[in-house]
């Protein structure tokens, strides 16, 4: 059996190799531009969420703390009469990517670790490359494409913006399952 001590350099370097394809996508192609829209007047709705000055998070307009309490006619009268909105809050100030880049890069290699955990556990020593890449590049699909549907399912994310991120996952599942397959021991 494979152990997963054995298995660093690809889990190291499947972790590099989705970090820099990551980024190609989303530096030199376009299709994610259009991820979010605009609001028919941001600045009236700057105006209007600014004074509020609200701390980093996830908010619901309307908001309801229990299933007893969405279940009444007031919770039921505000949705009917909209807005219904599910938002997220960041923290004010420039745009500095380094802090999400080394969090995504932190993620990517705890996917690796699962992936070679995974993969060490249904694989031999000397299994074939594309018996690696097929069972390593499905975990890290898993993790990078399918995780992101829930949005869609339950926060109301466009469906086309999913299957972008999708995409993507298989891209990197891809890229995953080859470097697995490439220094499988």
């Amino acid at each position: 059996m494979v152990t997963l001590p054995a298995l660093w350099m690809p889990i190291l370097l499947s972790a590099v190799a989705v970090f820099i394809v990551s980024s190609i996508i989303h530096m030199a192609f376009t299709y994610h531009n259009t991820d979010f829209r605009a609001l028919p007047d941001e600045e009236a709705a700057r105006r209007a969420l600014g004074p509020l000055k609200l701390a980093p998070g996830a908010y619901a307009i309307p908001h309801c703390n229990t299933m007893k309490e969405a279940a009444t006619p007031e919770f039921a009268a505000k949705r009917q009469d909209g807005p219904v909105v599910l938002m997220t809050v960041l923290k004010p100030g420039p745009l500095v990517m380094t802090g999400p880049l080394v969090k995504w890069f932190g993620f990517v290699i705890v996917v690796s670790v699962f992936v070679a955990y995974v993969a060490r556990l249904g694989l031999p020593s000397g299994a074939e490359y594309l018996q690696v890449h097929r069972v390593a590049g499905t975990a890290a699909f898993m993790a990078y494409g399918l995780g992101d549907v829930t949005q869609s399912v339950w926060h109301g994310r466009s469906w086309k913006v999913t299957g972008k991120n999708v995409a993507d996952g298989l891209v990197y599942g891809l890229v995953t399952g080859g470097v697995f397959g490439w220094l499988w021991p």
